[in-house]
């Protein structure tokens, strides 16, 4: 921490906020000016604590600046997402610095272009003591910016430019373009191109719904995991049709009572699965799910392998175009969190698919993927040694070939 002062009273100071907690060391604090660096880093919480330290009673209006550069994920790109261009990502030009205004009402942030438009959610004048003036919405813009912004850096460190166009696609586009959309690795895994999005399904379907558990509620002081659930079914011709996702962030009996409801909705028809955590608390959950959806068909398996392993077969699937996925308003929201595995926060829905196919595919050992990786890469690194080695074809992962492979050597 480093602080500067004035004879007159004036004060500079650079300080962190390292836990969410830390906020409130400045409990008490009043401040002129509160400018952040990489906003991005910082949650929403810190952010909106810190607002309502931006005051003061020296004649200086309170103001607050901040700094960032786009990440698709984080709560500033949902905070700044007026001036961004939604296909695109990048800024609109016509609304840089263009002033809107927002006030929070029961956590959520209400915006408007005119303060006066918002004063139907703030207290009354009559409302009020003697002598008090109404709040006023809080104003804020946006005013992108790139390197071109900056001549003194570019003519001082012409190379800078280079450094960035040498960065990586993801990172050249969110340091160098401005892009507020892109995601890390989308598509290293998955492509939404990859499947057909349909109206109608085939009604002889083999169906299960898997759901990837958890069991926290959401606050404003926390970024739990999601409780998912994937309906998954497979026609006669070995084809996967995707046709639903439920997902949500509850305590442990609201997860609960999202389970026997779904269930109730899907039918007896609909095998229901789950992930059994290793340990005697996993085996009393496991228990318990199993009794309160008696009389539903219910199987409760241990998971083994890692993430990516276990989402191979499923990625496998999807770039044979052997996967469709039902119309719904849920498919943004799933082609999101699976092109952005695996370097998402959460990716509770890449559990729940991995977790379905392997339900339908209760033989499936969720090696071949990366075995079939392994056998490839071992097989060029020996040709560019000049050790050609003999040509071995194997069946795709996840494929029927490859599944009768399995039951052979099983």
């Amino acid at each position: 921490m480093r602080e500067w002062r004035w004879p007159r009273a004036g004060k500079i100071k650079f300080s962190h906020l390292q836990f969410e907690t830390t906020v409130y060391d400045w409990q008490g604090a009043q401040i002129t000016l509160i400018c952040f660096d990489e906003l991005t880093h910082f949650t929403a919480h810190q952010f909106f604590y810190m607002v309502s330290r931006n005051r003061s009673t020296c004649g200086v209006r309170p103001y607050i600046r901040a700094t960032c550069n786009p990440d698709a994920d984080s709560w500033v790109a949902n905070f700044l997402a007026w001036w961004i261009d939604p296909e695109s990502g990048f800024p609109i030009p016509e609304r840089a610095g263009v002033l809107r205004y927002f006030i929070r009402v029961s956590e959520k942030i209400v915006w408007a272009d005119r303060p006066d438009d918002l004063m139907q959610y703030l207290p009354r004048l009559e409302d009020l003591p003697p002598g008090v003036d109404p709040p006023s919405p809080i104003s804020v813009t946006f005013i992108p910016a790139t390197v071109f912004d900056n001549p003194a850096l570019m003519r001082v460190n012409p190379e800078y430019f280079s450094w960035l166009l040498s960065l990586p696609l993801l990172e050249r586009e969110r340091l160098l373009g401005g892009n507020w959309k892109i995601r890390p690795t989308a598509g290293l895994y998955f492509k939404k191109e990859w499947c057909s999005v349909v109206d109608e399904v085939p009604a002889d379907l083999e169906i299960v719904r898997y759901w990837d558990l958890a069991a926290t509620e959401k606050t404003e002081f926390n970024d739990p995991d999601w409780t998912v659930g994937i309906k998954l079914g497979r026609d006669k011709n070995g084809g996967y049709w995707l046709l639903d996702m439920v997902r949500g962030r509850a305590n442990p009996g609201d997860v609960d009572r999202l389970l026997l409801n779904i269930a109730t909705q899907d039918g007896n028809r609909v095998g229901i699965g789950f992930g059994k955590d290793p340990g005697q608390a996993g085996k009393s959950q496991a228990l318990h799910l199993v009794r309160a959806l008696s009389g539903f068909t219910v199987v409760a398996a241990p998971e083994s392998g890692d993430k990516l392993t276990r989402f191979g077969p499923f990625s496998s699937q999807c770039r044979a175009g052997n996967v469709k996925i039902r119309r719904g308003s849920w498919n943004e929201e799933l082609f999101r969190v699976l092109e952005g595995f695996p370097d998402l926060a959460h990716d509770d829905e890449v559990d729940a698919c991995s977790g379905a196919l392997e339900m339908l595919n209760p033989q499936m050992k969720s090696w071949g993927f990366y075995e079939l990786s392994r056998q490839r890469f071992e097989q060029l690194q020996a040709e560019q040694r000049g050790k050609p080695q003999p040509t071995q074809t194997l069946p795709a992962p996840g494929s029927m070939e490859w599944l009768a492979e399995q039951n052979k050597s099983s």
